[in-house]
């Protein structure tokens, strides 16, 4: 574990310490695990009204070229298996960075700004990312955006609360992006989020972020989440997380990411392949993935949590494959887990063993998500 002088600190990190919440090291930085009000309360308060997350770890980049946005577009495509010129203006979509061996380098937000592109990557992973990048995309300039905070506001009551300060984001709809003016500056807003709620995203001059943060948390519905809710909402919307979801092992079809390679992408597209691991990708798009990535609801009151092995049977020597995410789900009120099984074994109803513990208890394959998703459509 990092020496707490080691770390980075977001703009928010005073706030975090008046809030008086239990700080970690995380992805290099210094983060908020929990507050007083404790997981499990942050975790339904956030289900029931809203919540505001300091994500301000991620990686901001805006990448530029002098064809604007189609030529950034079409550099991109290279890197990842999604339809980016087919984008409209001033809307996003969740894309995979693969590898040449069909594995998942990270997986990041890709918005269409109408003259340049906005990405949003994960913490752990930015800087191999913006290098990734520079590499890669020739006549594109990579710039990574050092002087903003991000904000998440996730919630039912997320529209409400952030409408009254901006009427305009009561308009937008699911991965729809605005830059909206503020008396806050200038905010980059986008309507999406990792909890399965209808929310936002908001990327704000990081001397603006403190007095932001604090106007949207005056508000009677909402309150400061951390990361342990966090991870137990998107486990619950059955979101993966990177490096224990999916990584360099993991191809999109075996962790039934699917549905964010577009048509015109695959085999039979306009603009096929031509991405790191195409070959492999596109024959299991046709043919299937030997595993995929499943939810699993344990029998009991145990969570089966990361890294317990999976059986095909109660009394099976060798282990089928393990749980990459497991947890107490607060809303279902009861353990939930995801994990990779033999496509065999993955259809919704059957039944495979955990040992927790050394212990075999039983679990059942169950459809992803575990709760339904409120974005607005």
């Amino acid at each position: 574990m990092s020496d707490a002088s080691d770390l980075n600190v977001t703009p928010l990190n005073a706030l975090h310490h008046d809030l008086g919440a239990r700080m970690v090291p995380f992805a290099g930085y210094e983060m908020p695990v929990q507050y007083p009000l404790g997981v499990m309360k942050e975790h339904l308060h956030c289900r029931a009204r809203a919540g505001l997350f300091d994500v301000s770890h991620m990686g901001q980049v805006i990448l530029r070229a002098p064809g604007g946005y189609p030529h950034v577009a079409a550099a991109m495509e290279a890197l990842v298996p999604v339809d980016l010129l087919g984008l409209g203006a001033m809307r996003q979509r969740y894309g995979v960075f693969t590898n040449e061996d069909g594995g998942i380098l990270d997986d990041l937000m890709l918005a269409n700004r109408d003259d340049h592109m906005f990405a949003v990557v994960n913490a752990a992973c930015k800087a191999d990312d913006v290098a990734h990048m520079r590499a890669n995309l020739p006549g594109v300039e990579v710039e990574e955006v050092a002087d903003r905070a991000l904000l998440a506001l996730q919630g039912p009551a997320a529209e409400g609360v952030l409408a009254a300060m901006l009427p305009g984001v009561a308009q937008m709809r699911f991965m729809d992006v605005a830059v909206l003016p503020s008396d806050h500056g200038e905010l980059w807003i986008s309507r999406s989020g990792y909890t399965g709620e209808d929310g936002f995203e908001i990327s704000v001059a990081g001397d603006q972020a403190e007095p932001l943060a604090r106007a949207l948390l005056a508000h009677e519905d909402v309150e400061p989440i951390g990361l342990g809710a966090r991870d137990s909402l998107r486990l619950e919307a059955g979101l993966c997380l990177y490096g224990h979801d999916i990584d360099t092992t993991t191809s999109p079809v075996e962790a039934r990411l699917s549905w964010a390679i577009q048509k015109v992408r695959r085999a039979s597209g306009a603009r096929a392949g031509g991405f790191p691991g195409a070959a492999r990708i596109l024959r299991e798009l046709t043919d299937g993935a030997p595993r995929a990535r499943v939810g699993l609801r344990p029998e009991g009151r145990a969570p089966m949590r990361e890294g317990t092995p999976i059986f095909a049977d109660e009394e099976a020597g060798e282990p089928v494959g393990h749980v990459t995410s497991g947890a107490f789900g607060p809303t279902v009120q009861a353990p939930v887990s995801m994990g990779y099984v033999p496509r065999a074994l993955a259809d919704t109803g059957t039944t495979v063993w955990g040992e927790v513990r050394g212990r075999r208890m039983a679990a059942t394959v169950t459809a992803l998500p575990f709760i339904p998703a409120n974005f607005k459509r």
